[in-house]
């Protein structure tokens, strides 16, 4: 049966890709206690989706489009970690966004707009957030952002079904 989230997500005509492995010598998401965090990269089957500086090679409209790409696959990195369930996430903490940008850009904020206004259409109040955006010279293979995601879950469904407290007659 599909969670509410995932009926959400399909109101909202996003399919989230499958869970991609790492690139190197790291995780692709790291779930410790009631925490899940994650940082992920505008790619789509492997290979980077946006390209170049914003304010440069890349415009904001672009990038904004390219802070939503990350922040769907950051979900589907989510999805691994909550076993399949979105509807575990209590809230979205954090989101950081890392951002290509030419000199002189000082849109950051409105280019992370992409990947905030994306959490709070799939999660509600829940998906609002603290956020940080940095403009960077450069990103890994010219990628035009990173985007970190903290996310406080809660326990399997099995575990919330047995620890809801019995009503009084």
């Amino acid at each position: 049966m599909a969670g509410r989230i995932d009926k959400r997500l399909k109101e909202l005509g996003i399919a989230l890709p499958k869970a991609a492995t790492s690139l190197g010598n790291y995780l692709p998401y790291v779930k410790t206690g009631s925490f899940v965090w994650s940082v992920q990269a505008p790619l789509v089957d492997g290979k980077p989706a946006f390209t170049g500086r914003v304010g440069a090679e890349v415009t904001l409209e672009q990038a904004q489009a390219c802070a939503r790409l990350v922040a769907i696959n950051i979900l589907g990195q989510l999805r691994q970690a909550c076993d399949g369930d979105l509807d575990r996430v209590r809230r979205v903490v954090r989101l950081g966004g890392f951002i290509a940008v030419a000199p002189g850009f000082t849109g950051h904020s409105q280019v992370m707009n992409g990947a905030s206004d994306l959490m709070v259409e799939v999660f509600g109040e829940k998906g609002r957030h603290a956020r940080f955006a940095l403009g960077l010279v450069s990103l890994p293979i010219e990628m035009t952002v990173n985007i970190e995601g903290v996310f406080e879950i809660g326990p399997p469904a099995r575990k919330r079904a047995a620890h809801k407290p019995k009503r009084r007659r």
